[in-house]
């Protein structure tokens, strides 16, 4: 039976970056290869009805041994984010021993305690890390590798109780897009988690509402030795946009509940500019607010420049599963405990982000998301300890049982 880590080995060694500007499902294909790798394998530990339909999304079931337990959902995806590249990854195994760890030696790049002070508490562990030139690919490759080791461990101890599980791996979550073609009847779950959380014991109900807004802008190119009272320059327009958001509700400043704007790219010249921003905040009406305001500002730009100058598209990514889970809380009291009977501290924090699993429990499906043990995802400081996947798969399993233990309370 394949380690964890293998498994995880193997899945990385296939470059799934995910492509916004694709309007393909996968957005690339390179998803295709794990894709197919994925369904091979689960076929290979026994997984009953292994799908993988036209969008790319790998499907199974671990069928019950004990009946009356409701359905539990497992879900991971498969892409990667395309912040920084995403293969080919050479990982690292290095043995812990403290100190600051060097990742190459021609780019003299190091993951440096004194920057990343966790890495004390996985002295005597052992880490898996970039060469410095990739991310590593823990979100959420590790997710998958935990999910499967605890589906063939089901598969095979036939004494330990279970419900039906069902399994999906979907595409194109780094893109928002992981949720697409997801369809929540046909997998028939009646409650699901994501494995999509960073340290060991993150446990994760709440998370930003999100929207982007897409701006264009609209100048005048004149000629700079005769542009007086003629001249509209676009970027300086989009320089007194910026200006009028609040100084402090950037990323770099804002922490725990605490949401943003964040401006994530700015192209154009003088005659035309293009900014696309990220709004996110916890609370509802807070985050209401956020979009009226990016609203006022382009009204007013308008007002002062001239009609149609500013150009504002906003669209609503996802909304704070809390308030869909407020009325699931048994299932963050069976992940407590299932964490707990494995020895791990949960910890219960707000996602500064978004997740497949807020998009899932408004479609219908309760959807908290459970961590992977990785850290620094999305860069070449990422790092997972070896034994944290291992704990997880352990979590999964125990998750599993108390399902089962729920239904024989309800019997009682």
């Amino acid at each position: 039976m394949k380690s964890t880590a293998e498994r995880f080995l193997e899945y990385i060694s296939v470059d799934t970056t995910s492509r916004e500007e694709s309007s393909s499902c996968p957005s690339s294909e390179t998803q295709w290869d794990l894709a197919r790798m994925l369904e091979t394998e689960m076929r290979e530990i026994g997984l009953m009805d292994v799908e993988l339909d036209e969008h790319g999304y790998v499907t199974g079931t671990i069928p019950a041994n004990v009946e009356g337990v409701p359905v539990l959902g497992l879900i991971s995806h498969m892409d990667t984010s395309s912040a920084v590249p995403g293969g080919p990854i050479h990982p690292q195994l290095v043995d812990y021993r403290g100190g600051d760890i060097l990742l190459n030696g021609k780019l003299d790049l190091w993951l440096k305690e004194e920057e990343f002070p966790e890495l004390l508490d996985y002295q005597g562990k052992t880490l898996i890390v970039t060469d410095g030139t990739t991310l590593l690919g823990a979100d959420d490759k590790a997710g998958i590798a935990e999910i499967l080791t605890a589906a063939e461990r089901m598969m095979k101890d036939t004494s330990f109780r279970h419900g039906r599980i069902r399994i999906c791996f979907t595409p194109d979550e780094e893109i928002s897009r992981g949720t697409q073609y997801f369809d929540v009847k046909k997998f028939g779950a009646d409650a699901a988690y994501t494995v999509d959380g960073g340290a060991l014991g993150e446990l994760e109900y709440e998370n930003f509402n999100g929207a982007t807004a897409n701006i264009t802008i609209h100048g005048r190119s004149i000629h700079p030795g005769m542009s007086k009272g003629r001249m509209l320059n676009a970027l300086m327009v989009a320089w007194e946009l910026q200006g009028m958001l609040p100084a402090h509700e950037q990323p770099s400043y804002t922490e725990g509940y605490e949401g943003f704007y964040h401006l994530s790219s700015m192209s154009g010249s003088v005659a035309e500019c293009s900014l696309k921003y990220i709004i996110r905040q916890h609370d509802r009406k807070e985050y209401e607010a956020k979009k009226a305001r990016m609203e006022k500002i382009a009204a007013y730009l308008n007002e002062k420049y001239g009609s149609g100058t500013v150009e504002l598209s906003l669209r609503d990514m996802y909304f704070n599963m809390q308030e869909i889970i407020k009325d699931h809380m048994h299932l963050i009291d069976k992940a407590n405990a299932a964490f707990k009977a494995c020895g791990v501290e949960p910890r219960t924090i707000p996602v500064r982000g978004g997740t497949d699993g807020a998009r899932l429990s408004f479609m219908g499906l309760p959807c908290p998301n459970l961590s992977t043990g990785g850290h620094n995802f999305h860069g070449v400081f990422e790092y997972i300890p070896v034994e944290s996947m291992e704990s997880m798969a352990d979590v999964l399993v125990s998750l599993a049982g108390e399902f089962v233990k729920e239904a024989q309370r309800g019997e009682q």
